[in-house]
């Protein structure tokens, strides 16, 4: 039995299919554990969401930005619909149920057998794990509520940027999705720096990658995540990043988790759109 992380795969679904050939996956005994942003961009959405549904518990997925984005716009929130490539699933027979089994996945998964948690994006430096699952827990609460329509026409913005245990409401809700599905960088005091996207050393002075923030309170945390495509695969500071940017042109990449020092496989990709920021 193995257990293989996979990065970002934003409707790269013949390149998942053809790494996991590679792996020689076998669901009935392998495990995979996807970072998030399964749709969105590339050309085959739809395939990849029913494909990663119907690997039921052999599959554990953590939202990223664009699954979020699929929800809200088939919310209606139509403000940013016009972003989307998403029709193929918005106007498949089985939408519904696909919408429905996104809506009930984690923002965060801790495997404290492995001591390993799997986020998409990021944390701020003043949460501790269990604090980060109690916050996720509580965006997850929302979403698989009757009221998640309201949190997805209101999710989207940049404020509040900076961390506080008396936010509350949506704006608890907005900072709590923009660390765990689009922090890259934060500014020395710990306000999130989400304008910033490029490859380290590319952002404007003081600014530093979330998990080098000094103090940062998960650091002794083991933690694999995606979303930024130009940081590329890193091992350091104890995080693992793995979207290598195959929606790109550069390659899908497989963490493999159960083998003492961990170790991927990649497959190099041809690309859908020109390299950038994701």
């Amino acid at each position: 039995m193995s257990t293989y992380a996979i990065g970002d795969i934003q409707g790269c679904y013949a390149e998942l299919r053809r790494l996991l050939d590679r792996l020689a996956f076998d669901p009935s005994s392998d495990r995979l554990w996807f970072v998030g942003d399964l749709v969105n961009r590339g050309p085959q959405s739809l395939e990849v969401l029913r494909f990663v549904r119907d690997l039921g518990d052999a599959a554990i997925v953590v939202l990223g930005n664009h699954d979020l984005h699929l929800l809200a716009v088939a919310a209606g929130n139509a403000k940013h619909a016009k972003k989307s490539t998403l029709d193929a699933i918005l106007d498949a027979p089985d939408r519904d149920a696909l919408l429905d089994w996104l809506r009930h996945r984690p923002l965060l998964h801790h495997d404290a057998d492995i001591g390993l948690t799997m986020i998409h994006a990021g944390l701020p430096p003043e949460w501790n794990l269990q604090e980060a699952r109690r916050y996720a827990a509580e965006l997850e609460a929302v979403l698989r509520g009757d009221g998640y329509r309201d949190f997805l026409h209101v999710m989207y913005g940049n404020r509040p940027n900076r961390w506080s245990s008396g936010l509350a409401g949506m704006d608890r809700l907005r900072f709590i999705t923009n660390c765990l599905t689009r922090l890259r960088f934060c500014e020395p005091d710990g306000t999130l720096a989400l304008k910033e996207k490029g490859e380290i050393g590319s952002q404007a002075k003081g600014r530093l990658p979330w998990f080098q923030m000094p103090g940062r309170r998960t650091r002794q945390d083991r933690i694999v995540f995606g979303h930024w495509s130009t940081l590329g695969f890193w091992s350091g500071d104890n995080v693992w990043a793995i979207d290598s940017g195959c929606l790109w042109g550069g390659a899908l990449t497989a963490l493999v988790l159960d083998q003492g020092a961990m170790r991927t496989a990649q497959l190099e990709c041809p690309g859908f759109l020109k390299p950038g920021c994701d």
